[in-house]
């Protein structure tokens, strides 16, 4: 398969400007994917320059280049620090990470994360996990159902929503897509197919654990970048742009409280290079739909 079916690499080369790349530097590349961000990568590095691929998913293997400065590493990029040191790696001089599900997983059916086709309620990037999405809507309670499509899927009816699973998922079964969908039919609101993407994009975020492992990859990178080295984040979703946003500021994830009797400003040992986050124009969102919601933001280490 063709790496431009499997993922068109989005903003492609505002990440490469973003990193700022030095040819003899070692690079991050914690989402492979398609290896598109990886081969421009290693199209600006020279013979002395390393890049570190991560991918959980099985099938990005497929994509990996030909190049003895690419080192593969098939593992959650959640665990940065301990595979770079695997390879005998302490400091780098650049990380990007772009966090949208890859077409190829929406595209292959039965991985179960795309409304379009029937499948088992799967959703796990990593096959080697064991929670499902439809062990998260069978097993979990309706409090925690309504406060994970609150959260993660900012669906308007997120309580109806969960008291109804819980009602229906044990004379319904919900294993599959469809049998999910149409036991839910009666309270779905708007644009059902607008509607199930966020009540999807919940389950995906919990199954994965995704905002966790930002908060852990990010939580890494001050001590992994060398001086002037650059972190490039792309995010799809407010959720993870709010962290990066806050993690890059201040080098934590909490808003600051306001107290107007202290004025005691948390640093961070970052530098932000994109005061707004960069989104891709018009043309890239006409040719790749899914860049759409894309937000790219660059930090420098100090």
């Amino acid at each position: 398969m063709s790496d431009q079916v499997y993922h068109v690499p989005v903003l492609l080369n505002e990440v490469i400007e973003g990193l700022h790349i030095n040819p003899d530097g070692i690079y991050v590349d914690c989402t492979f994917g398609g290896g598109g961000h990886s081969k421009a990568i290693l199209s600006k590095l020279g013979t002395k320059g390393k890049l570190i691929a991560f991918d959980q998913d099985d099938d990005a293997k497929n994509n990996l280049p030909d190049d003895e400065r690419l080192v593969f590493v098939s593992h959650n990029f959640r665990h940065l620090q301990r595979f770079l040191k695997l390879e005998g790696i302490t400091t780098v001089d650049g990380i990007m990470a772009d966090l949208g599900v890859s077409s190829h997983q929406f595209n292959e059916a039965e991985r179960g994360f795309s409304i379009r086709f029937n499948a088992e309620l799967d959703m796990r990037m990593d096959q080697r996990q064991t929670l499902t999405a439809f062990d998260v809507v069978q097993t979990y309670t309706e409090q925690q159902l309504h406060k994970l499509f609150e959260q993660y899927g900012e669906v308007t009816n997120s309580k109806t929503l969960a008291k109804t699973i819980v009602q229906v998922r044990n004379n319904a079964s919900l294993k599959t897509i469809d049998g999910f969908k149409n036991a839910l039919r009666e309270i779905v609101k708007g644009n059902p197919n607008k509607y199930f993407a966020q009540v999807f994009q919940a389950l995906r975020i919990e199954v994965n654990d995704e905002l966790g492992v930002l908060k852990e990859m990010l939580q890494q990178i001050p001590s992994l970048l060398n001086p002037g080295g650059r972190a490039v984040i792309i995010t799809f979703h407010s959720l993870e742009d709010r962290l990066v946003k806050n993690f890059f500021r201040r080098g934590s994830f909490e808003e600051p409280e306001e107290n107007p009797f202290t004025n005691t400003v948390q640093k961070s040992v970052l530098k932000i290079i994109t005061k707004k986050p960069v989104v891709p124009t018009d043309k890239e969102m006409k040719e790749n739909p899914r860049s759409r919601s894309a937000k790219l933001r660059v930090a420098e280490k100090i």
